[in-house]
């Protein structure tokens, strides 16, 4: 028995997201404008056969695909969204499975901290190699999710919705965690846009 997890489709990757991903991506990289579906199962070895159906069934591109113990997770991408659609579609017949099966989003915690000071802005930069830098005095927003695969659609949907800054974003293991940075102004309105995304996550 395969449990869905994670089930999300993105209509359009934002730069930023794009860009990051490809810092990370073991396979083909996207690029801004890609559709994207990011699938999470478990147990996490069933993931290969997914991979395998979706990449002969269409003409996506595998991006990412983590395999542990616990929990898998795949990325497909292409500037079509009918194939990567296509793709979701043919995954979700094998298994056997609707996209509202897929496991509800949790938000452990979300908190957004304001002017930044110079030594704590460092130290996040030391940390987080892959994304942009967050400047002193700037807001930070970060966002934890469960199960993790989630995140990134948050940040997406985050990115569409204001001008701010990625710093980093993490969706793999347990729960996936994101950190946005901009103005006040712009921080608020994208915390507002990753909340309601993880309210309601889009699956086709």
């Amino acid at each position: 028995m395969i449990k869905l997890r994670t089930y999300v489709y993105m209509d359009s990757l934002q730069p930023q997201l794009a860009a990051y991903m490809a810092t990370v991506s073991q396979g083909f990289p996207p690029v801004p404008g890609d559709s994207c579906l990011w699938v999470e199962v478990s147990p996490g070895m069933a993931v290969h056969r997914l991979t395998d159906i979706a990449l002969k069934s269409t003409r996506v591109h595998l991006s990412q695909q983590v395999v542990e113990r616990e929990y898998g997770s795949m990325v497909v991408h292409q500037r079509d969204d009918s194939d990567v659609q296509e793709a979701g579609r043919v995954l979700l017949s094998r298994m056997g499975a609707e996209v509202s099966d897929r496991q509800q989003c949790n938000i452990p915690w979300q908190e957004i901290i304001r002017g930044m000071s110079p030594d704590h802005t460092v130290l996040i930069n030391r940390q987080n190699r892959r994304g942009s830098m967050i400047l002193p005095e700037q807001s930070m927003f970060i966002l934890e999710a469960e199960p993790a695969g989630y995140i990134i659609y948050a940040a997406n949907q985050a990115l569409k919705a204001a001008h701010v800054t990625l710093i980093d974003v993490s969706a793999v293991g347990a729960f996936g965690r994101l950190i946005l940075a901009g103005s006040e102004a712009d921080i608020d309105e994208a915390a507002r846009a990753a909340s309601a995304a993880l309210e309601r996550p889009a699956g086709t």
